[in-house]
């Protein structure tokens, strides 16, 4: 009896297509369905991972899962990665597929933004990592898009729309404009003309899960609209803002804010100068750094000096505004009289900046403090465990160790005045001098009732109860040549950029987020 593969049992062919190399996997399945027709060849298996590079590809399977609703619904995965398509296919393609948990799309100069409005358009429960990388430069000059302002920032208000927030994994990329790619001759389109919808998506349902973020846009000023918005990205802990225009002061106020960021990666970005020969000439080349590394430590120490005087101003406001509510109802007015002759009726100064939003008489009293009370707030300790980024010149590994050392000694110095203002706070404590605050834990009642009254008086805020509050664990650390404590050592600097190849720090930022994207971007 002779034996082919046509007549092989399903149970037989199954285990020899799990065989099948990954990188290769379609298309020996494929070859294999083709080879032998009749038998039960496990073609299902061809859906639930699509991975096309080809723009004509896009056609061909839309015209097979048109008709193949059943088909359609196994595709999980989807990766699209070629920058010239039919993008009016591509969105009816991608309508198609209701069970998507992975999205990966290259999106080039045939896209429009009502083509990622309408994808996003209604929210997909299921989906679990999305990822989008722009390259929209054209070789002609065209000035189409800034005449008809056609911009994707609709694209994250369509996500800010999404009700459900269970997306933990979005990439949104915008690619360098390089020469090779593109003519630098004439301007090229932009992705965002404005960025005051990321911090719409910042407190949108769908930022209460997402947990990692890289939104690269090259050259703009991203931070301030990270954190504009109270609780902006709580579930964040790792970001990547690489090629953006970011100073060391940005990154540090960006923690202040976001204190729950533990990885942050920053390629590209200018928080050092440039110019490392100016501080070379005075003896100390990478003092720039150890400047970086206190920042990030005091982050929290500037955070609580900041709400410290935005408290300090909501309650003289508060008092003044209840004196006169006061006097209004005891029926007092102002002592009529003459007044001067030399009183001006007209001013030469310059005039005065406009005044604040008054202060809620709605809010609670027990958010009130006393008048004449002297508040501190408690600064919080640094979350941040790794940072990544690429050293603005030659590196080699004098110059790593360098770098690090500098680095290292300027956190160090961060946390020493961090240790000496949280003593001096429990000083004032025991003494009765002043009542202690601390930013409250995320997802508590104090912390949610930001959410109706925002930063008016104590909401936000939580009295410390006991002095372990105040201590920091300090333990002397001979290698960094001062106090370092435990839980806050200083974070894992790696400097060696984006390159796969380059001398990389184990486990550190640039290495979690080629495991996270499934790219080395």
């Amino acid at each position: 009896m002779n034996h082919t593969l046509d007549s092989l049992p399903a149970e037989l062919l199954y285990d020899i297509v799990s065989k099948f190399d990954t990188d290769a996997f379609h298309q020996s399945l494929l070859a294999l369905s083709r080879a032998i027709p009749r038998s039960p060849v496990p073609t299902h298996l061809l859906f639930p991972r699509i991975h096309l590079k080809r723009g004509e590809q896009v056609f061909q399977l839309y015209r097979r899962l048109r008709n193949a609703p059943e088909d359609a619904a196994l595709v999980q995965e989807f990766t699209f990665e070629d920058w010239t398509v039919d993008a009016d296919i591509f969105v009816n393609l991608v309508a198609l597929m209701p069970s998507l948990t992975y999205l990966k799309i290259f999106i080039g100069p045939n896209f429009a933004p009502e083509h990622l409005e309408e994808i996003f358009q209604k929210p997909r429960p299921q989906l679990q990592y999305l990822s989008m990388r722009f390259r929209p430069y054209v070789q002609r000059a065209t000035y189409y898009q800034f005449l008809k302002g056609a911009y994707f920032d609709s694209t994250l208000l369509a996500l800010s729309s999404w009700p459900s927030p269970t997306l933990p994994v979005l990439s949104i990329i915008q690619d360098p404009l390089d020469p090779a790619i593109a003519p630098t001759n004439f301007a090229q389109p932009l992705v965002f003309f404005r960025l005051d919808p990321l911090s719409t998506l910042a407190v949108s349902p769908l930022s209460s899960n997402l947990k990692h973020l890289r939104f690269r846009v090259p050259g703009r000023q991203v931070a301030r609209h990270m954190h504009s918005a109270l609780h902006s990205f709580p579930a964040l802990h790792f970001l990547d803002l690489s090629t953006c225009s970011i100073g060391g002061h940005d990154l540090a106020q960006l923690l202040g804010h976001m204190r729950h960021v533990q990885t942050v990666v920053m390629d590209s970005c200018p928080i050092v100068s440039q110019r490392t020969d100016i501080q070379l000439d005075a003896g100390d080349p990478f003092v720039q750094w150890a400047e970086l590394g206190e920042a990030i430590a005091m982050a929290g120490m500037v955070r609580a000096t900041e709400r410290e005087k935005k408290l300090k101003a909501w309650t003289e406001a508060f008092y003044v505004r209840e004196n006169e509510e006061d006097d209004s109802k005891k029926g007092k007015k102002t002592k009529r009289g003459r007044k001067g002759l030399a009183t001006a009726t007209i001013s030469l100064r310059a005039p005065s900046p406009e005044r604040k939003a008054k202060p809620s008489q709605e809010l609670p009293r027990a958010r009130v403090p006393k008048r004449n009370e002297r508040i501190r707030i408690l600064p919080p300790l640094p979350a941040l465990s790794s940072l990544a980024t690429s050293f603005p010149g030659v590196l080699t590994p004098e110059t790593y160790d360098a770098v690090r050392a500098e680095f290292e000694r300027g956190w160090v110095a961060g946390i020493t005045r961090l240790r000496l203002a949280r003593a001096r706070h429990l000083t004032s404590w025991n003494n009765g001098v002043s009542r202690v605050v601390q930013f409250a834990d995320m997802g508590t009642p104090e912390w949610k009732e930001e959410e109706s009254y925002g930063e008016e008086g104590l909401v936000g805020l939580v009295d410390v109860k006991d002095v372990a509050s105040f201590l920091l664990d300090v333990n002397e650390d001979e290698e960094a040549g001062g106090p370092a404590r435990r839980g806050t050592d200083c974070p894992l600097l790696c400097i060696a950029g984006s390159k796969h190849d380059g001398p990389h720090v184990e486990g550190c930022g640039h290495r979690m987020g080629w495991e996270t994207y499934k790219d080395e971007i």
